[in-house]
Formats: structure tokens, sequence, C-alpha cells
């Protein structure tokens, strides 16, 4: 007679693994959650003062980062990576995060893991102000790795209808504003582990996996600071595509070109070691964010405000460059 634990999936270590959970989860609570974890589903009623309250939703995982967790056995900021890359994707359209859900998936449930990546992933919600209100650990044994986790996460956010952000008021003239990234964030890590295969050699005096695991930057608050006060126009997340795929998705209007001029911000240190390792230069700004997390477009005369505020509240904030009329896509110069 077999038991489930004989095929390789042990219930036990699934309900410790809650139990270790739901201790970071409840910190992420918000007024506006109606039950804990635990429920089949979790509910959150929309906050008072929308007056047409749309949901804006996006979900993404961390990717092969992943696997630098495994080799370096640091778990919690790869839960930090799967809220900020959905988090950042839904503030694009101005939209705040209500809630967040993720999904782990294993080979092998070792309880102390699955809680140390929801940890991470609480401390996410927290930056973002987003609660945690529900998730799925899958174990499933013989078709991931023991050993080896995925992760993904789905974020739910709110804004007002007109007050949706959707790049149709871009003019020729727009000002670019970029938010420094915190390194190479989630994004193009198939090529890192090629260029680091010794994930343990040195860099600046440390192994460099911790450099590499330096968490994605959750941009929601500084932002949503700034929406009430001056027209931002668009937005974008630098995620997978770099700036070639990216900046473009702010455009509504066709024939816009967004100029970047590259020696306008210092490129961080990590980027010319990618280089030297032998990434191609010539298409790192098609697979990184190059040191750029987050872009803004803005009217000319606000640019300079936008900036100095941004920079009060602990951002490194760069004009990068404009917006022209003419083309389609980015003009690196």
């Amino acid at each position: 007679m077999l038991t489930y634990k004989d095929s390789g999936v042990n219930i036990e270590e699934g309900y410790k693994s809650v139990d270790l959970i739901k201790k970071y989860a409840q910190q992420t609570l918000s007024s506006y959650v109606l039950n804990g974890l635990g429920s089949f589903a979790g509910m959150v009623e929309l906050p008072e003062g929308y007056k047409k309250p749309v949901l804006v939703s996006g979900t993404d995982g961390v990717g092969t980062k992943l696997e630098l967790a495994f080799k370096s056995k640091k778990y919690d900021t790869v839960g930090i990576d799967c809220v900020a890359m959905c988090v950042n994707d839904i503030l694009c359209h101005g939209a705040k995060p209500l809630f967040f859900l993720d999904y782990i998936a294993c080979g092998k449930l070792d309880a102390s893991v699955s809680s140390e990546i929801v940890k991470g992933v609480c401390d996410g919600c927290l930056e973002s102000d987003a609660s945690l209100i529900g998730g799925e650990t899958a174990e499933m044994p013989g078709f991931y790795k023991e050993g080896e986790y995925d992760i993904a996460g789905f974020a739910v956010g709110i804004v007002d209808k007109d007050k949706i952000i959707n790049g149709s008021n871009i003019n020729e003239g727009d000002v670019l504003i970029g938010l420094a990234s915190s390194g190479v964030h989630s994004n193009g890590f198939s090529l890192v582990r090629k260029l680091f295969p010794d994930i343990f050699e040195k860099y600046k005096g440390e192994e460099i996996w911790k450099t590499l695991l330096t968490p994605t930057k959750i941009y929601v608050k500084p932002i949503l600071s700034l929406l009430d006060k001056y027209e931002i126009k668009g937005m974008a997340h630098i995620t997978g595509g770099g700036f070639i795929e990216n900046v473009p998705r702010m455009f509504t209007k066709e024939n816009q070109t967004a100029v970047i001029k590259k020696d306008s911000y210092p490129l961080p240190d990590i980027f010319n070691l990618l280089i030297e390792k032998g990434a191609q230069k010539d298409n790192m700004y098609n697979t990184f964010n190059m040191g750029i997390g987050f872009m803004l477009c803005v009217n000319k005369e606000d640019a300079n405000k936008v900036i100095e505020e941004l920079n009060a509240l602990g951002e490194k904030a760069y004009e990068i460059g404009y917006v022209k009329a003419g083309g389609e896509g980015v003009c690196l110069e």
C-alpha cells in the first residue's frame, strides 16, 4: 500500500510551510482585506474615494535568476523580485497596488525555503502597500528537480478611469526621466548565468552572487506621490527587452520616437563588468535595464521639479531624453 508521502508529497511539510508563511502574510493585510489566509479565496473590498474605479492587473515571474538563489541558498530576495515585476508593471498605468497572490512550485517541499521565499514576497508587498491575500505551493516530485523552485505572482491595483495613464497625450518635446535601477533586476539572467558560471567569484570584496541577487527596485511609493502633483503622460518599466522593447510601450500615438542619451546618467559598474565578461555591447539595451529601471514622460516645464522631488524622496532621477515626432521606437544617442 502506498501513501501520498511514498509518492514524494509530504503533506506535513506543507502544513509547516503554511504556518510559517501566515506570520509574514498577516503583516501585509490592509483594512480592505475581508478574510485571512486559509480560505478558498481572498476577498478585498474596493477603497472609497474612486468615482469610476478600474482594476488593473499584471502577472510575472523571476525567470532564471532563481538558479542563483538555489546555488547561494539565498531565497528571500527573489520573493521581492516577484512582487516588483508585477507591481511596477501595473504602476505604469497609474494604478495603486491593492493585493497580490503568489504561486510556488517545487519537486520536494522544504518549509524553511518556501517560507523564506514568501517572506521576500511579503517584504515586497509591504514596500508597495499591497496585501498578500493568498497563494499556492505545489509540490510536484519527478517534475521539478529536488532543491529547485519556480515562483510567479499576480498583482491587482486600482485607478480612477479618468486618471489612467496610457500615453495618449504624449507630444513632441516632452521629456523622459529615468529612475535608477538597483542593478540587473530580474531580466537577462540566461545571459548573466553564462557570463558568470562561478557565482562565487569575487567582485568588490564579496562573492558576485550578492550583487546579482540584489532585488528589483519597487517604484510604487515615489511614483504614486507624484501623480496628483504633475501630469505624468507615460511610464515604462524597463524589464525584459530593455529600452528597445519597453519604452515604446508607453506610446499610444503612431510615429513617435523616444530619443535617449546614453551618457545622461552614470552606467552602474555591474553593466560594465557584463561587457568585460563578454556581453555584446550593441545588444545590451535590448536585454538589460542598463541602470534605468523605470521611466517617466512629462511636460518639459515640469521636468526639473519632478527630478528634484524624486531625488528628495531618495531616488536617483535623471533627464535622459525627449520625445520627437516621426519614426517609431527608440533612438539611442
